[in-house]
């Protein structure tokens, strides 16, 4: 039986268990925060709110970051294990990804708390985010080729997740563009979005097309991973909300380099690919929806992979809502404002779940230290 929160916080149980996928929190919470001051009504009111989120949402990273650097220096023959675990590697993506919501949220919130040093901050984290996701995006999937193993049947899209966060880095990118002068490094970011943008979006449509294989061949996943079908509208929501807003800023930084028709390009083929996108993820989305219904008849078991039903759906309703933004479309700010409406009852619902499974100590568990364990 495991330990309540109160009992293992006085060992080093919660340091030995600790596991990236809580990092899912972190992506969860701070997409929500970004979302928040969308709504229009009581903007003043939600703008705190939001800003007040993302604060928490900036130290619970902290201390995340803390406890599984930790887990490194006291368990480093246990830590070292996650690259040979088929699954719990996998999970290694949400720390780049978690982390552009605090990038993110510091050019949203952050300059009107501290002023232009929070752009300074956010463009240096973003170059981390940036190591630290391509780092993700070779090492774990080239582990699953070499020392993991894998089965067709048992594949859920959780394989999306070390592949994403190239994508994500690539819109906080665009988003710091546009604090950043245009110079050179300027356009160094943005053509090395873009290519974060290939390096991401392809591998993933990828990965889709054998997770639809798989649907087709063995039916749905089991029930404590029902809601791992929500994950492919990270890819799909990341990838249209990533040419959105490098669309934007590249006309302006390219004409400086006389390459002003090559940006309008972008901006207008950004436009046009997120359209495309959001009918895929349109698509997605209601197979999630099934998928998760047809389990719901039992009971669904709380696990931390609940988080995968705010962050991908987040950074779905954020490029809705941009793609409104830049075509004037009051229809399409509604279809982004419904969207956020149950992003917010959903975050709300796994975050006291969350809680209450911290409290009682049923969250933290470390799969890949069990194997290790029973291999001793």
């Amino acid at each position: 039986m495991k330990k309540p929160f109160y009992e293992l916080a006085q060992t080093r149980d919660v340091i030995r268990q600790f596991t990236p996928n809580w990092f899912t929190v972190t992506m969860g919470t701070g997409v929500v925060a970004l979302i928040l001051p969308e709504f229009p009504f009581a903007h003043v009111f939600l703008m705190q709110i939001a800003t007040w989120l993302w604060q928490f949402n900036t130290l619970l990273f902290t201390a995340f970051a803390v406890l599984y650097l930790l887990r490194w220096l006291i368990y480093p023959q246990e830590a070292k294990q996650i690259f040979s675990h088929a699954s719990m590697g996998l999970f290694l993506g949400a720390i780049p990804m978690g982390l552009a919501t605090i990038i993110n949220g510091f050019l949203k919130f952050g300059i009107p708390l501290y002023g232009d040093i929070a752009i300074h901050i956010a463009q240096v984290l973003w170059y981390i985010d940036v190591a630290l996701a391509v780092g993700v995006g070779l090492l774990v999937p080239f582990c699953m080729f070499s020392r993991q193993e894998h089965q067709l049947q048992t594949m859920t899209a959780v394989w999306l997740l070390p592949i994403v966060a190239c994508e994500v880095a690539a819109t906080s990118g665009g988003l710091l563009l546009a604090h950043l002068p245009v110079n050179q490094e300027a356009l160094g970011i943005l053509l090395g979005s873009y290519m974060l943008w290939g390096m991401s979006v392809l591998p993933a449509f990828a990965i889709l097309t054998i997770l639809m294989l798989r649907l087709a061949l063995h039916q749905l996943p089991s029930k404590e991973l029902a809601i791992t079908g929500w994950l492919a509208l990270g890819p799909i929501g990341t990838g249209a909300l990533a040419l959105l807003v490098l669309g934007a800023q590249a006309p302006h930084i390219l004409q400086i380099f006389n390459l002003e028709s090559l940006g309008v390009f972008f901006q207008h083929a950004g436009i046009v690919c997120s359209f495309i996108l959001l009918g895929f993820g349109i698509w997605w989305f209601a197979i999630a929806v099934l998928i998760t219904l047809s389990h719901a008849k039992k009971s669904l078991p709380f696990n931390l992979g609940w988080w995968g039903l705010t962050f991908p759906l987040g950074v779905f309703t954020l490029a809705i809502l941009n793609l409104a933004q830049q075509m004037n479309t009051q229809f399409l700010q509604d279809v982004g404002l419904a969207f956020a409406t149950i992003l917010m009852m959903l975050w709300v619902m796994v975050m006291v779940k969350t809680l209450k499974g911290m409290y009682q100590g049923n969250l933290f568990f470390s799969p890949c230290l069990k194997t290790f364990l029973e291999k001793q």
